[in-house]
């Protein structure tokens, strides 16, 4: 092992260096997203003990963002207060005089890793950083409502499908606002979101039925109830993310107050495990937000075949909202593929057909859309 001047070749990625990885890192992606971020990992690219320490990880658990969620975690739990204090701080002081104030929270980030190492190690093993948990309200509240009215449900036992924590779940008792001047949902709920209408086209002014059934399937699920997992679904977020920080705890508490059953495993080996979790007189709906593009072309054609399968004694409905042409058998307007915008499509499995209708575009993760069913 090279002397400890920046860490060993073993420790970096694509043949650099740790301090290299963790320097370029802060550089570059981290300052977009987070001064704190990429001030804390200059700092740690700049201290040989703190890099011998991240190189007892395994090769996955060295990455900057695990490291980085791994100590705000220990912020969050009170066992690195003074680092906890350093994130106060500069937050104030960026609220107040517009500057940064990320220059001490660099050093106390590095004096944690030196001083509980293993913690730091410890909290970020085995688990997965979660880039971006928040619902997606208002693209799934008026495509879950107008599937319903479509088969004539009551009411609807929704399926978020590769969503950990399920905050998908949580679409009938939000606020949504829509540039148009439109609203939708709750008024009064503690969560409140906000969208951009392109074009011409209104989004449908109907009401999501009552929701009978919260269910969410993924190989590693998310308890919202357990204080670690919220915890670390919170670590996740950068500290100076403020806005995103608050709306992510509503989200957790709306969530925790009626929390979901949790169907582990592969989508296409427990999809029906997770279907028969819904009473016989409501609608399953399953949701699907970016999760198509993780299987492969077998894989999103079996996961239509368990919705086709589950759907001989009632109507199973399905809400994909996936970049264009994942969606197998969902219309895209004629859209390339690649093309920055994603498809908010409707699909209706009854007696072994599909009526599958593309209702809208969307982009940055549904915080713009554009309506078109009456297009």
């Amino acid at each position: 092992m090279p002397e400890a001047t920046g860490g060993s070749v073993k420790g970096g990625v694509r043949g650099r260096t740790l301090a290299q990885v963790y320097r370029r890192f802060g550089e570059g992606d981290a300052l977009k997203i987070s001064p704190l971020y990429a001030r804390m990992a200059i700092a740690l690219s700049e201290s040989p003990e703190a890099l011998r320490v991240i190189e007892n990880a395994p090769p996955r658990r060295r990455h900057p963002t695990v490291i980085l969620a791994a100590l705000h975690d220990l912020a969050l739990s009170g066992q690195a207060s003074d680092l906890a204090a350093a994130f106060a701080t500069a937050n104030a002081t960026a609220a107040t005089s517009g500057a940064d104030g990320v220059d001490v929270v660099g050093a106390v980030g590095v004096g944690v890793v030196e001083r509980v190492g293993e913690l730091v190690l410890g909290v970020g093993a085995g688990r997965k950083v979660r880039g971006d948990e928040g619902g997606r309200h208002a693209v799934l509240y008026p495509a879950v409502a107008e599937v319903a009215r479509r088969v004539g449900a009551a009411s609807v036992g929704l399926i978020d499908v590769g969503r950990p924590a399920g905050l998908n779940l949580t679409v009938d008792r939000v606020g949504i606002s829509y540039s148009s001047g439109q609203s939708l949902g709750d008024s009064g709920s503690a969560v409140q979101v906000s969208a951009s209408v392109v074009g011409d086209g209104l989004v449908p002014l109907l009401a999501v039925p009552e929701v009978a059934a919260r269910i969410v399937v993924d190989v590693d699920p998310v308890d919202v109830t357990e204080v670690d997992e919220a915890r670390w679904l919170r670590a996740c977020v950068p500290p100076d993310q403020v806005e995103r920080l608050a709306r992510l705890e509503a989200e957790l508490a709306l969530a925790a107050a009626a929390p979901p059953v949790l169907v582990r495993g592969g989508v296409v080996d427990v999809l029906p495990e997770a279907l028969a979790l819904v009473p016989d007189d409501v609608l399953p709906v399953v949701i699907t937000t970016w999760a198509l593009s993780g299987l492969d072309l077998e894989g999103r054609l079996r996961f239509l075949q368990r919705l086709d399968e589950a759907a001989t004694r009632r109507p199973v409905a399905w809400v994909s909202v996936e970049g264009v042409g994942v969606a197998p058998g969902m219309p895209t307007f004629g859209d390339r593929r690649a093309s920055g915008h994603s498809i908010i499509g409707l699909g209706v499995f009854d007696h072994t057909s599909l009526h599958a209708t593309a209702v809208g575009r969307c982009w940055l993760r549904g915080e713009m859309l554009a309506w078109l069913a009456d297009a």
